[in-house]
C-alpha cells in the first residue's frame, strides 16, 4: 500500500495543484465516490449544507480512508464548529464573509492556537489520535499544516483583500462570486464585468501576497482554465456539476414523446 498523501499546504509548496470537490448533501457515498475517482480533497459546506457535526466526522472519516483532505466551510462567525471540525480531523477551514482585516483576526483567533490565536488544545480527539499523539507534536502539526482560507463575498471584501490577505495565520482566499454579484447588484451574475474585475483583483492580491489561491468552478473546462491562469487550488461545485447533467438527461428527447417531462 502506498503511503497516504501529505498536508495540502506541503503539497501546493511542492508545486502540486490540488483538485477538490464542494459536497453541499450529507452522505458517504458521494465522498467515497471522489476518492475513488481520483480526487485530492472535499469541501464539507457547514455553512448552506445541511450536514451537522455527525455527519461531518463520518464524512471526514471516509474521505480520509481514501487518502483525501478535508476542508469544512463553516458559518461567517462561527468558532466553536472551527474548533470541533479540526480536532474530528479536518484538514483546514474556510470562513465566509470577511469583508476586512478584523474578520481575518476573528477567522485566525478560531483556527490558530496561542500565541496566534485562541483555539482550545486537546489531544484526544480524531486528530490527536486519541491521545497518542504527544502534545508537542500534535501542536506542531496543527501549526504547519491546518490550511485558513478566507472568502472574499463583497465589493468591500474584495477591496480590501491586500489587508486581509497580509492578516498573519490568513493562508489564502477563495472568492465567492454568487455573494459577490448579489452584494454588488450586478445585473450580468457571476459573469458581469464587474465582478469579473473585483476578482481579478483579489487574485492579483493573492498572488503578489504570496497567499494561496481557490477558485470555485464547473465542469472539467472550467477547471483547466481555473489551473492555467493561476489557481493553486481547485474546487468543484458538484451541485452545479450534477444539474446540468441531470437537466441536460431530462432536456433530451425520449421514444415516445416529444422530449422532456411536462411538454
Amino acid at each position: 500500500m502506498s503511503a497516504p498523501p501529505g498536508p495540502l499546504r506541503s503539497r501546493i509548496a511542492a508545486g502540486e495543484r490540488p483538485l477538490g470537490a464542494l459536497l453541499r448533501m450529507p452522505g458517504e457515498e458521494p465522498v467515497e465516490m471522489l476518492g475513488t475517482a481520483g480526487f485530492d480533497f472535499v469541501l464539507i459546506d457547514c455553512e448552506h449544507g445541511p450536514a451537522d457535526v455527525a455527519d461531518l466526522r463520518r464524512h471526514i472519516a471516509a474521505a480520509q480512508v481514501h487518502g483525501m483532505a478535508v476542508l469544512v466551510r463553516v458559518g461567517a462567525d462561527e468558532p466553536a464548529l472551527a474548533l470541533r471540525a479540526l480536532d474530528h480531523g479536518a484538514a483546514g477551514i474556510v470562513v465566509p464573509h470577511v469583508d476586512g482585516p478584523r474578520d481575518a483576526e476573528r477567522a485566525v483567533r478560531a483556527v490558530r492556537h496561542p500565541p496566534l490565536g485562541d483555539r482550545g488544545f486537546a489531544t484526544y480527539g480524531r486528530a490527536g489520535g486519541y491521545g497518542t499523539v504527544p502534545a508537542a507534536e500534535h501542536l506542531r502539526r496543527a501549526e504547519a499544516d491546518v490550511l485558513l482560507i478566507v472568502m472574499a463575498e463583497s465589493e468591500q471584501g474584495c477591496d480590501r483583500a491586500k489587508e486581509v490577505l497580509a492578516v498573519p495565520g490568513v493562508d489564502g482566499v477563495l472568492v465567492g462570486p454568487a455573494d459577490l454579484a448579489v452584494s454588488m447588484g450586478e445585473p450580468g451574475g457571476q459573469d458581469g464585468p464587474r465582478v469579473r474585475a473585483a476578482v481579478d483583483r483579489v487574485h492579483r492580491e493573492a498572488a503578489a501576497a504570496g497567499r494561496i489561491r481557490m477558485d470555485i468552478t464547473g465542469g472539467a473546462p472550467a477547471v483547466r482554465a481555473a489551473y492555467a491562469s493561476g489557481a493553486d487550488l481547485v474546487v468543484v461545485n458538484l451541485t452545479r456539476v450534477l444539474m446540468d447533467l441531470f437537466t441536460g438527461l431530462a432536456s433530451g428527447p425520449r421514444p415516445g414523446g416529444d422530449g422532456a417531462r411536462g411538454r
